[in-house]
């Protein structure tokens, strides 16, 4: 294999994808848990939309949305910024698929939390910022670590809504996912599962070594 540069491009991408998600997960999580149930109900839905629908119906929206005739894609456009078929593309694709999964989870984590040990911390004077960051956020963390890992394993399996939006563009927006479907397609099998194998590698090692980061956080915390 002498093309490494789906490697290094998913590598990259989920990486990136996977920070960017993490931290507006957290603010979408404190965000929602803060609204009354009617606006609770809608923001959730629109957050856990992108997870439920099917990866080309993802694409076709995020084209309608960052195209060149779109709301978001036509400003950037005007000041000389392209967003399809480049790989910023690839990290927005893979940022809005894994996003409704790390959401959820810290979502959830959050609300596992005894209100108690929250409202102690009010009536000593701590703002609802400290309250949450100084508190809730370090009892939250094993919970909102593995939403991270399966957040991390969506993105780097992103393969509909990345090729709609980015294209497959050799050493640009390539990523494991793409190459595996052309290289199947065109039947290279042996190629294929080279990627295959470096795809269930790589989220194995990821979810084992996070694991134990969060078996060790829960244990702190108890």
């Amino acid at each position: 294999m002498n093309d490494l540069s789906p490697l290094w491009i998913s590598l990259k991408t989920t990486t990136i994808s996977t920070i960017i998600a993490f931290i507006l997960g957290i603010y979408g999580a404190r965000l929602v848990m803060l609204c009354n149930k009617k606006l609770k109900g809608i923001i959730d839905a629109i957050f856990i939309l992108p997870m439920v629908l099917p990866p080309t119906v993802v694409g076709f929206f995020l084209l309608i949305i960052l195209g060149k005739r779109g709301i978001v894609g036509s400003f950037l456009y005007n000041i000389g910024i392209q967003i399809i078929f480049s790989w910023s593309a690839t990290v927005v694709a893979a940022t809005v698929v894994c996003f409704p999964i790390i959401y959820r989870t810290t979502r959830g984590a959050l609300e596992q939390i005894d209100n108690n040990v929250l409202n102690v911390a009010r009536t000593l004077g701590m703002s609802e910022r400290r309250v949450f960051w100084k508190i809730a956020f370090p009892i939250a963390w094993p919970g909102i670590l593995g939403g991270i890992v399966l957040g991390f394993a969506r993105a780097l399996g992103e393969f509909g809504a990345t090729l709609m939006l980015a294209g497959a563009i050799p050493g640009k927006t390539v990523t494991m996912p793409i190459s595996i479907y052309f290289l199947s397609q065109g039947g290279d099998m042996k190629g294929a599962m080279i990627w295959v194998l470096f795809i269930v590698a790589i989220s194995f090692l990821s979810i084992f070594f996070i694991n134990r980061l969060s078996y060790k956080s829960y244990e702190i915390n108890v």
